[in-house]
């Protein structure tokens, strides 16, 4: 999906990013080598004769064991953020036009023993108008053949929204999100994951920057991820391929397919193309684009001034289909440095949602990502 507001996130960011990295991981040993790592990421999106936002985002992380039974890993970015985001719909105003800019840390401290590890993370995020906390434990347990690793987390997060427009003033969103997961070697060539995951969210869910936009102060979802990576002896190469279904208290049920095929060319360079379809339901409050005939748009049909009905013009709330296509390259250069490069495109259309029929009367949506790193070891 295209990247959402930080009020419009459902929450179980913490754990749920770790869980998107394409490694499995079984019962995992302290790293013997501390490791420095600098991103670069830009992207844009836009519709048909418009160019919508547009984010640049550099990145730096460091992480240092020590006495080989700890590590302590720290994180620093910054985003810049700018462009034209659509009021209602697809539909977008001179007041829609801004420039802000987000500054993020965060830091985790992991316990190595025999067979388990224990992680502490926490963060913070600020924005002009936004402000984020947020803090998670997680555990893993393997067997004694190392063969199945026992994942359980908690996270929480504190928001706290202060729109320029003055819309609402120091409103708060709470989420709790709790996982369980299980990571299984089949074979000497087969690793499966499974992943279980519950979020609760509380508190203030509705866009301040978008025309009559009301939800619910309540979200809840659940999803359920499951990962196979099968290594291809004769080439080296692994096959990464992954499924997930979401369901939320909001009427947004989605699914997820994704393959990744991790191709060594030589010893020093990778190449990983890289494919995901993703489809959805839209939510039970939101309106397609036909509005009332007294008072035209963004008003949906039957639109009383003061009522407390949910509803919002959101497009990212609608029913729609979309596919990433994505190529990464990666360059080893001597023993401790790695660079890469990688390309992504986004394309979102309602035609291609699958299980149901997309909403009607939207323009298509796409995006460009372009990621570049180096990471260190010493």
């Amino acid at each position: 999906m295209p990247p959402v507001q930080p009020w419009e996130k459902p929450g179980g960011a913490i754990m749920l990013a770790a869980l998107a990295l394409p490694g499995l991981a079984l019962g995992a040993d302290a790293p013997d080598s501390a490791s420095i790592s600098i991103k670069y990421l830009d992207y844009r999106d836009s519709q048909p004769n418009l160019d919508r936002v547009h984010v640049a985002s550099p990145a730096l992380e460091l992480m240092v064991p020590i006495a080989g039974e700890w590590s302590v890993r720290a994180g620093v970015l910054s985003d810049a953020v700018s462009g034209a985001s659509p009021r209602y719909h697809t539909a977008v105003s001179g007041a829609s036009h801004f420039r802000d800019r987000r500054n993020s840390v965060d830091a985790e401290v992991t316990r190595y023993l025999p067979r388990a590890t224990v992680s502490l993370a926490a963060g913070q995020s600020d924005e002009n108008d936004y402000r984020s906390r947020h803090a998670a434990l997680q555990a893993s347990v393997s067997s004694a053949d190392n063969n199945t690793t026992w994942l359980a987390g908690i996270g929480a997060a504190r928001d706290r929204i202060n729109p320029v427009n003055k819309a609402v003033t120091d409103e708060e969103k709470h989420t709790v999100d709790l996982m369980l997961g299980v990571t299984q070697v089949l074979t000497p060539a087969d690793i499966v994951q499974a992943v279980v995951t519950t979020v609760r969210g509380r508190g203030y869910f509705s866009n301040p920057y978008k025309y009559v936009d009301n939800r619910p102060r309540e979200r809840d979802q659940h999803s359920a991820l499951l990962r196979w990576n099968h290594h291809h002896a004769a080439s080296g190469a692994t096959t990464r391929l992954g499924m997930r279904h979401a369901d939320s208290s909001d009427g947004v049920r989605s699914h997820m397919l994704q393959a990744d095929y991790v191709w060594p060319l030589s010893r020093a360079w990778t190449l990983t193309p890289s494919t995901r379809a993703y489809t959805q339901s839209a939510a039970d409050f939101y309106f397609d684009p036909v509005y009332d005939k007294r008072f035209g748009p963004p008003f949906p049909p039957g639109f009383v001034f003061g009522a407390q009905s949910f509803m919002s013009a959101d497009q990212r709330l609608s029913a729609f289909g979309a596919l990433t296509l994505a190529l990464k390259i990666e360059r080893q250069v001597g023993r401790a440095t790695t660079v890469d490069l990688k390309f992504e495109r986004y394309e979102q259309k309602a035609k291609w949602r699958q299980f149901g029929s997309g909403s009607p009367g939207l323009q298509d949506f796409s995006a460009r990502t372009i990621q570049a790193g180096i990471t260190h070891l010493w």
